[in-house]
């Protein structure tokens, strides 16, 4: 008996210690296995690489924090899974909580508390979300937002987001998805000291002015912001990463266009938004139809070399298109003006898997021409942005008329899918100079200005081009002046136009590669909330039966073989 108890009590000390061992190892190397299918507890590589050589630590405040609806907390609790995943790469340089910042105040308190934030960019929103089927909407006030900081910078993230015609589960869903992505693009605002040159070609009439502020002063916020005229500069210096071409309306000389290509040639990355068509909607104040007329921009054979075309058209969309005030009559002494979809203003929805556009809302045009991509094998060409499944293409010269408005259109007439109006093109690029400059003025050309004329880039390179430079524009009021790129004053609906131009500058020149973490989605996984109702008892017996009812059989199951096992030695 000695030798059996003694045997038992050196079992219970091997365990006890292998589990003491299992326990430290546990802590020094773990691994993480997602079983899940959309891989939601995964980073991806290019937010691990960021995390794991952070030169600061990096504070997170995340204002949301107390009891939600479910949405909410599982917006919560999404919020503090992709945090404490940062934290397992990022270490102790990764600090993180969650606050209520109007705990504990009262109602003077917490309106001040709510102007402070508002300051910051933290302003609470109020959401209508349906607790039950039955139960009807609940309003709830939250602080969707988090506050990064770092080297003495604070960076603040709005958690929710959108896109149009969800509902607010969907909604809640939506932001979860784009949690990484966020977050560790305000780690990289807040890492990086030294921010990339960017360049706005100018020179060439461009429409710049109040319809640009708000897309330039946000670009300001991320980029070191300058303007190149390409009439009084001998190049464009390599030292800008990208080069913004917005809106020109004089044609580009010989000369311009050789700066252009050889900026390309040596590397650099260009974002073309690019109107084929010259037109303007204040025309039709005076006018009940006015004609639209091709420019002659001159950049048809630079761009056909990189491998797309601008089409001298209009693209009108009878399945996505914005409307505008129209007056139809009178009542009374007052005009009846309604809105009417305006088949020209088309908005597209991105379908695309690319890192870009992935889980981004609609882009907002108006006025938007085709393009067409070439047979170029260098060339790899990525359409980002099209319209709908029921489209088509008028050619130039294009009489637009509010009388279409009278007539209600029929899907028969827009018979063509997809039409492209944005592309991003990567690859080897082919210069259009090749054997047409003069020996002379190469030798000059590299004498004076130190620079080798190259025929092909010399590295891989990127360019996005548009055919619609009104996805960069903002409108305005004549009271409260310019609003924000992408917002829609007759619909009173925001679009992502901004974000659709940042994402294309980013992915040309990150490179870390973090619109990676744009491709995550999580599937929405609802319950159906009738046979919840209907089956609740059911279930809640299932849940509760069932697993005593097991552990009952297998207790009963060892009493049974442990009684007959002491019942044999005694035998």
């Amino acid at each position: 008996m000695k030798s059996i108890k003694r045997k038992h009590i050196t079992q219970f000390i091997l365990l006890v210690v292998s589990l003491i061992l299992v326990n430290i190892l546990g802590t020094k190397l773990h691994y993480r296995f997602d079983m899940t299918g959309e891989k939601r507890f995964s980073l991806s590589e290019p937010t691990k690489k960021m995390l794991k050589n952070l030169d600061d630590v990096v504070t997170i405040e995340v204002y949301l924090k107390g009891s939600f609806p479910a949405g909410f907390q599982k917006l919560q609790e999404g919020t503090r899974e992709v945090l404490q995943q940062f934290k397992e790469y990022g270490g102790n340089k990764i600090r993180f909580q969650f606050i209520n910042p109007v705990e504990g105040l009262d109602n003077k308190a917490a309106i001040d508390m709510y102007k402070k934030l508002n300051d910051v960019g933290i302003s609470p929103v109020r959401l209508q979300v349906q607790q039950d089927a039955d139960d009807g909407f609940q309003e709830k006030i939250i602080f969707p937002s988090a506050k990064f900081s770092s080297h003495q910078k604070d960076y603040v993230v709005s958690l929710l987001e959108s896109k149009l015609n969800m509902n607010p589960d969907e909604k809640l869903n939506y932001a979860e998805t784009l949690l990484e992505y966020k977050f560790i693009n305000a780690i990289k605002m807040l890492q990086q000291p030294d921010r990339k040159k960017v360049a706005v070609v100018v020179g060439n009439d461009n429409l710049l002015g109040y319809h640009t502020i708000d897309i330039l002063y946000t670009l300001e916020k991320y980029y070191d912001l300058d303007t190149i005229d390409l009439t009084r500069n001998f190049e464009i210096s390599a030292l800008y990463k990208a080069a913004l071409i917005i809106a020109p309306t004089k044609a580009f000389d010989e000369q311009e266009k050789f700066k252009l290509d050889q900026y390309v040639m040596h590397g650099g990355h260009v974002l073309w938004a690019i109107d084929p068509m010259q037109y303007s909607m204040d025309s039709l104040k005076t006018s009940d139809a006015t004609l639209a007329m091709a420019y002659d921009l001159n950049l048809d054979d630079l761009l056909f070399q990189y491998g797309v075309r601008l089409n001298g058209d209009y693209i009108e969309d009878y399945q996505q298109a914005n409307p505008i005030p129209v007056t139809v009559g009178q009542v009374g002494d007052q005009p009846d003006i309604r809105l009417l979809p305006w088949s020209y203003y088309p908005y597209c929805i991105p379908t695309s898997k690319h890192p870009i556009v992935n889980n981004m809302d609609a882009v907002m045009c108006k006025m938007a021409s085709s393009l067409d991509t070439i047979n170029t094998p260098s060339i790899k060409k990525t359409i980002l942005l099209t319209s709908s499944n029921r489209s088509r293409r008028v050619p130039s010269p294009v009489r637009v008329s509010l009388s279409n408005l009278r007539f209600k259109p029929t899907p028969e007439m827009f018979r063509e899918k997809n039409i492209p109006v944005a592309v991003l093109l990567e690859g080897t690029f082919q210069s259009i100079f090749t054997n047409r400059l003069d020996p002379n003025f190469l030798r000059v050309y590299k004498d004076s200005l130190k620079r080798d004329f190259l025929s092909q880039s010399k590295e891989p390179g990127s360019m996005v081009v548009l055919s619609d430079a009104d996805i960069l524009f903002n409108d305005f009021r004549e009271k409260t002046g310019p609003l924000e790129c992408g917002y829609y004053k007759y619909t009173d609906q925001y679009f992502s136009n901004k974000t659709f131009v940042l994402n294309c500058l980013e992915y040309m020149t990150d490179s870390y590669g973090l619109l990676e973490a744009r491709n995550k989605t999580v599937k929405l996984r609802l319950l159906d909330m009738a046979r919840v109702k209907k089956e609740k008892l059911t279930w809640q017996l299932t849940n509760t039966i069932i697993p005593v009812a097991i552990i009952l059989v297998f207790a009963s199951a060892w009493f049974f073989f442990r009684k007959k096992r002491y019942e044999n030695k005694v035998d």
